[in-house]
């Protein structure tokens, strides 16, 4: 069983790959092929908890294992550890296991290309991120690698991560800049728009462009809002999972209590990728919303162990 460390993860791991091993495992997913069950939570003690995710399909299946430990910072040790654990379906044999804090970062930026290159009205334009953690630099590298997008400006509460993420992006050959303070401007320009923090308040302004495309990825908890609540209620909405999304997507739930949004007006990925038609040219942003699901985990390994399984 082989034992994969960062950077063998990411290099089994290319945006654009990836984004077809998710399309695939969507389908998979409308067909009853592929199946995850609800992860479990299970608590550690002092605000710690573990996070078991398990999927499978007909050939292949993962468990992913992941501890959250938010007082680690103070210790200097890391918040979040993974893995995934890939296992052959038909004999239980262990192919290896990836580095989890890598899958996640790279599917999920993955899937909002995937989103974003099925359904964005402008998938050409200019970018921006609010958030330049992990995920920011992902959905970055992805959208360049993808789509080929040119621009950015780069908005977060740190500023030395916003400019570090501003130079990677320079080094991948594209325009690069740091927005500061009022940033309206700066929404009303980009085409593509990716939120990437835990933020309980909203991070982007409503005024967004009617073209607009949204991939929303930080909001994981029902306290946690990115978006803010005129801006769900003019959009249309998308969902990586729905079951997901109405526990977990702070976003949605915010303007649920609001009154401007029902859950009947979300449209979950795998219906979206099939009637692409609908929310092109309608005159209203897209707001795909990520709250992350095992099998996404389960793409990336497909794709990671294809040789040995298909």
């Amino acid at each position: 069983m082989r034992m994969l460390d960062t950077v063998e993860t990411e290099a089994l791991l290319p945006y654009p790959a990836l984004a077809e091993a998710l399309r695939e495992i969507v389908r998979m997913k409308a067909s009853g092929e592929a199946h995850a069950p609800p992860r479990l939570r299970l608590p550690l003690g002092g605000g710690a908890t573990l996070l078991v995710m398990p999927a499978a399909d007909p050939v292949l299946a993962v468990t992913k294992l992941v501890t959250v430990h938010p007082r680690n910072a103070e210790r200097g040790l890391p918040t979040i550890r993974g893995e995934v654990v890939a296992i052959r379906a038909a004999t239980g044999e262990r192919l290896g296991i990836l580095d989890g804090a890598t899958v996640t970062a790279r599917r999920t930026a993955a899937l909002s290309l995937l989103a974003a290159a099925s359904l964005a009205p402008r998938p050409d334009g200019p970018l921006l991120i609010v958030g330049a953690g992990t995920q920011g630099r992902a959905h970055l590298e992805a959208f360049r690698e993808g789509l080929g997008t040119a621009e950015v400006a780069i908005r977060s509460r740190g500023t030395r991560g916003a400019h570090a993420l501003a130079e990677h992006a320079r080094s991948l050959g594209m325009e690069a800049r740091v927005v500061e303070g009022n940033f309206t401007e700066a929404a009303r320009e980009a085409t593509l728009v990716v939120t990437a923090t835990t933020s309980e308040e909203p991070v982007l302004p409503a005024e967004v462009r009617a073209d607009a495309f949204i991939a929303a990825v930080g909001s994981f908890r029902p306290s946690m809002v990115e978006l803010p609540v005129p801006l769900v209620a003019r959009s249309h909405v998308v969902v990586d999972d729905l079951e997901g999304a109405r526990e977990e997507a702070g976003d949605l739930l915010a303007a649920e209590s609001a009154g401007v949004f029902d859950w009947e007006g979300a449209v979950a990925l795998e219906e979206a990728l099939s009637r692409t038609d609908r929310f092109r040219g309608s005159g209203r942003p897209i707001v795909f919303e990520s709250v992350g699901h095992a099998l996404w985990d389960l793409a990336a390994a497909r794709l990671a162990f294809a040789g040995e399984l298909y």
